[in-house]
């Protein structure tokens, strides 16, 4: 067996090459790190309304459906399918010689029973002098006092027949009963119409304002009541309106009406939004999203939503800088999302710094060169 012994030289190399080691590490260990660049926002409170997004269906804000008060054969119609009408314009005409017959006939009726009261009167005034002298007896008189009061009931009956058979002539002219969007006609000319028929001559709708009848969790009608312009009924909340598009609605609208009924099987509650309906983009029947008002936070903490990550458990986490320029992160509850925002229920205080852009390039206590963080814009860089 050998037996190997440093010599003297070589044991000083060593010991000098073990001392540059130690003094290396050494000076490696007191180096501070580069301090890496992120970009951070402060967290202020702000004024946020929080707000659910439900569907909701366009109703017409008046309907009337045109159905004829006297029957016959439709000589003419007046408008245009899918115009615009006014109330009161002319729409069917229904051949009116019926009508003016009959009530040419109640007016010859209204003539004979004037000329029958005439003659009654013109009796009783005949004997009224006569009783006194006792030239009639009381019986006489009494029957032409009452000759002359059936005469006058029959004048008051006929002249009700003659303005009855007046209206029936004027409603042969079916007119609009209100402004708005006419559709397509019912019925073409020739037609035989009649009082009670199941389909209508046609039907108008008013849409330069509109209703949404929106599906509401009744649990929710609580927390509108209150989100509503500092009263206590819902009817000043304001909604927007979303098309299937996703495109907004240019007029809020604003709650009216909600029903009182429950939908047992859904839990639903209709809540109706009046809407102004300029250029009449929303139409009766359109399924629409309305934007509905939950609750205002006067004060509330947010933060964007490049800040928050998520742990292994899915919890939420932000990285927090402190004064010293060090990040921490630290767990956060958050809630809804507003225009790109959380809002944060707990974890955070106004006036701390959290890591917008840059979180996934620092490790805890890591220092960093914070950048204030402008939007959208900054975040590409």
């Amino acid at each position: 067996m050998r037996v190997r012994f440093w010599t003297a030289p070589a044991a000083l190399a060593v010991s000098a090459l073990a001392v540059a080691v130690a003094g290396c590490q050494q000076q490696q260990a007191e180096q501070p790190l580069a301090p890496v660049e992120v970009l951070v926002a402060k967290v202020e409170p702000r004024a946020v309304a929080l707000t659910d997004e439900l569907p909701g269906r366009v109703v017409a804000y008046r309907v009337a459906e045109i159905r004829p008060q006297v029957g016959g054969i439709v000589q003419q119609r007046f408008f245009e399918q899918g115009a615009a009408v006014r109330a009161g314009q002319p729409l069917f005409q229904i051949a009116p010689a019926p009508f003016r017959a009959d009530a040419a006939s109640a007016g010859a009726a209204l003539k004979r029973a004037q000329a029958t009261l005439d003659r009654a009167r013109v009796q009783v005034e005949r004997l009224k002098p006569l009783i006194g002298v006792d030239a009639i007896s009381r019986q006489s008189y009494d029957d032409a006092v009452m000759a002359r009061d059936q005469a006058a009931a029959d004048v008051a009956q006929a002249d009700a027949t003659l303005d009855r058979r007046r209206l029936d002539l004027g409603f042969a002219r079916v007119t609009s009963p209100i402004a708005g969007q006419i559709g397509a006609a019912n019925v073409t000319e020739g037609a035989l119409v009649a009082v009670g028929d199941a389909n209508a001559l046609a039907t108008v709708q008013q849409i330069d304002r509109v209703y949404v009848d929106v599906q509401q969790p009744a649990q929710r009608f609580e927390q509108l009541r209150e989100a509503s312009s500092g009263t206590d009924s819902a009817t000043s909340a304001q909604v927007e309106i979303v098309s299937a598009s996703g495109r907004g609605h240019p007029v809020r609208g604003q709650i009216v009406f909600s029903d009182v009924t429950v939908d047992p099987g859904t839990g639903n509650a209709v809540i109706r939004v009046l809407v102004d309906n300029p250029g009449k983009l929303l139409l009766p029947g359109m399924f629409v999203r309305a934007r509905m008002p939950r609750a205002n936070m006067p004060s509330a903490l947010t933060i964007p939503q490049q800040a928050v990550s998520r742990d292994g458990n899915g919890q939420a986490q932000v990285g927090v800088v402190d004064s010293q320029g060090r990040v921490h992160t630290r767990s956060v509850k958050v809630g809804d999302v507003v225009d790109g925002r959380y809002v944060v229920l707990s974890g955070i205080r106004a006036g701390e710094t959290v890591v917008v852009v840059g979180q996934d390039r620092v490790q805890p206590n890591t220092p960093v060169k914070p950048l204030p963080w402008r939007g959208t814009a900054a975040s590409a860089r």
